[in-house]
């Protein structure tokens, strides 16, 4: 995939995404949603995107955390490390493995380190935000149990992968198995390296801290879904609050683990659905409360990524005779 087709993606994505809105409009009431929002309290407006952008900061610091703790860092400034982990938000929509190195690719231009090598930084991203996801919804399961086996599922399965990574003696069995595989000499070592580094950040004092950053940052946008939710009328108390924490918990981890770009349409059917069912209120106003809600977070982020890549361009602009897809990158 081309950097150079990126805009492209994107529209596809925005497309995807105004219709998956459109869809829930029309099947609530369009005029009722309509209504909400002009009826909302813009004035809470700064203070949502206030609490998203914290919640951006916390966890580009917890990428920069991840990066310095692989010593991959060298030559890149606290700066740059944002630019990078803000230049990636843009991929969070985009479909394909793309996203899933671009951050490493970035750093690549930076510093020159092997793409292979930072890449588990996303896994280690991805997983203690799932954990944090995962608390946050442990929060208010006694408001919806039976979200409850999907919660120790998901859980468990999360707890035993980490175990199973710090066994090095396994790992090691495993790997030296694939040596033994057609084309195994070619990519064990790469293989190697991958799993080095992501035993490395998943120990458990780094997973500590990383989902300790990740509680606070994912907090943050809980309560901007508070005062979404108080901004369209709904009475402020501290069951909504509680309630608010677990649907945009629940709803962003299914969006997660659904390994769709931004979760799309699951992450919105799921809140829509939450919301009628906790909070009792109509469709149209649960509709209402998950496009604001996913404009402030979702696609604000990827309109700060799309400028940060410009901006990461202009800085570090590529070598033409090296520029073209990732899938071509040295990822050795």
């Amino acid at each position: 995939m081309s950097l150079k087709t990126l805009p492209g993606k994107i529209l596809v994505s925005l497309l995807l995404g105004l219709a998956v809105i459109l869809a829930l409009s029309l099947l609530s009431d369009l005029r009722a949603v309509m209504r909400d929002l002009r009826d909302f309290t813009w004035s809470l407006l700064p203070l949502i995107l206030g609490l998203t952008l914290v919640n951006y900061l916390m966890r580009g610091l917890k990428w920069d955390f991840f990066l310095r703790r692989l010593r991959c860092g060298q030559g890149v400034s606290g700066f740059d490390s944002g630019l990078i982990f803000t230049s990636g938000m843009v991929m969070a929509v985009t479909p394909g493995k793309l996203g899933e190195v671009f951050k490493s690719y970035l750093l690549k231009r930076i510093n020159g380190t092997a793409v292979i090598r930072s890449a588990p930084i996303v896994l280690a991203e991805r997983l203690t935000d799932g954990l944090a996801m995962l608390l946050l919804m442990g929060l208010g399961l006694t408001l919806f149990p039976p979200a409850r086996p999907v919660f120790v599922l998901l859980l468990v399965a999360t707890l035993a992968g980490i175990v199973i990574v710090q066994q090095r003696p396994l790992a090691n069995a495993l790997l030296d198995f694939s040596a033994r595989l057609p084309l195994g000499n070619k990519l064990a070592p790469r293989l190697r390296t991958v799993y080095e580094s992501t035993r490395e950040l998943l120990d458990w004092r780094v997973l500590v801290v990383a989902t300790a950053i990740s509680l606070v940052s994912w907090g943050c946008e809980c309560i901007a879904f508070y005062l979404v939710l108080v901004g369209l009328g709904v009475e402020a108390t501290p069951l909504l609050l509680l309630q608010a924490v677990f649907i945009f918990a629940a709803s962003t981890l299914f969006g997660l683990v659904s390994l769709l770009p931004g979760g799309l349409g699951v992450s919105e059917v799921s809140s829509v659905g939450l919301l009628v069912a906790l909070v009792n209120i109509s469709a149209a106003a649960a509709t209402s409360a998950t496009v604001l809600i996913r404009f402030t977070t979702l696609w604000f982020g990827v309109l700060l990524g799309a400028c940060a890549l410009v901006w990461f361009g202009r800085r570090y602009a590529a070598d033409p005779a090296t520029e073209g897809t990732l899938e071509s990158a040295n990822v050795s």
